[in-house]
């Protein structure tokens, strides 16, 4: 079958929108109509090159949809249901699934390769076979994706605030509740309030700190982290946010710093803001040169912090994106005011200009 698809052929040009074939689902495979897609900054990593990937890639990883056609051996899945995509697919039998971390699942270890699970590829074009990212290529109006990269969902949650919880929420609100496990009355840093940001910025509210200091660039962004928990702002393109936040803090620092910018001197401002027994926790994906981060060994011993990376919030998607959907429906998670703006597919690369301006905390492309 045809589909309209986003498509990065080369690192540094724009993203081209373009009709290609689509084959059928294969083995243990679902073909979705999509509805609707999250712009994700990760995606753009591929399209600047900050991460080595097969070309041409379909782009997307957040997205919802709805079955159309369900391949051989697809028992749990049938036409009709409404689903979301999880970016990291979830095998249940690999040591990282039965251990509880189904975020690590071997399956995933080739999400940047471009062919499906089987080595093989189900998206075409002139000039030959396209990958799909991280299996999932959403930005398409249609894709062919793994069983075991979908979650299935009631059909009552509008899919296009839903698909948030594919990606930027779990991996937000988990940094908060499943990797650093934040306590009750305890002081909170978040450097970066964009998708994942903003997420950890809510995620600390619902786990109870009693501060939380927002960090960003972009004054439109820290206003917006107010409404999601934030007692405290800074603008770090004014002022130190290490100077300030111990400042906040009476000279003591804070108990957790989370870093979703991901550059080594990011990081090192949420190290360097957190209390002795603190801990930092880096969410975001750094640029893959990047090999140093300028921390002090001593401080980390003398101190004794405790300094860690979260893949996807460290969630099990299938137990997790249910639960954050009916946290949605109780009013406990806010989704309708993450979404900045709406686009049509063929507004991909506005809705990446108005990412890296700062200008949204999540674009979503909603397909007619």
């Amino acid at each position: 079958m045809k589909t309209r698809t986003a498509v990065i052929y080369e690192p540094g040009t724009p993203i081209r929108v373009e009709e290609i074939e689509l084959d059928t689902p294969k083995e243990q495979e679902v073909l979705v109509r999509m509805v609707a897609a999250g712009v994700c900054h990760s995606d753009y990593h591929v399209v600047k090159g900050d991460l080595p990937a097969y070309l041409p890639m379909a782009l997307g990883h957040e997205g919802a949809g709805i079955v159309e056609q369900v391949g051989p051996g697809v028992s749990d899945l049938k036409p009709g249901d409404h689903v979301l995509m999880s970016f990291i697919p979830a095998c249940g039998s690999c040591p990282s699934c039965v251990s509880g971390h189904s975020n690590l699942c071997d399956k995933g270890a080739g999400t940047l390769s471009g062919p499906l699970l089987d080595g093989t590829f189900r998206m075409h074009g002139e000039k030959g076979d396209i990958g799909q990212f991280c299996y999932i290529g959403s930005f398409s109006e249609y894709t062919v994706v793994p069983a075991m990269s979908v979650v299935k969902i009631a059909d009552y949650y509008p899919l296009n605030r839903a698909v948030l919880v594919s990606c930027g929420v779990p991996t937000g609100v988990g940094s908060v509740i499943h990797r650093a496990r934040v306590t009750p009355g305890s002081t909170v840093m978040v450097i970066g309030c964009g998708g994942i940001g903003m997420n950890i910025v809510q995620g600390a509210a619902i786990a109870g700190a009693r501060m939380i200091i927002a960090v960003d660039i972009h004054d439109f962004k820290l206003e917006k982290a107010k409404e999601f928990g934030a007692t405290h702002t800074i603008n770090s393109s004014q002022e130190d946010p290490v100077n300030k936040a111990l400042e906040l803090t009476w000279g003591v620092g804070v108990d957790y710093a989370f870093e979703a910018i991901a550059t080594p001197e990011t990081i090192a401002q949420a190290f360097n803001a957190t209390a002795k027994n603190g801990t930092v926790v880096v969410a975001g994906l750094s640029p893959f040169l990047a090999q140093a981060i300028p921390i002090s060994p001593l401080n980390l011993v003398l101190y004794q912090k405790t300094l860690m990376g979260t893949l996807f919030g460290d969630s099990q998607p299938r137990n997790d994106i249910p639960m954050l959907l009916r946290m949605y429906e109780s009013g406990k998670i806010k989704l309708d005011e993450l979404v900045t703006r709406t686009y049509k597919l063929d507004q991909i690369n506005e809705a990446y200009d108005d990412l890296l301006a700062g200008r949204n905390i999540r674009g979503v492309i909603e397909f007619s």
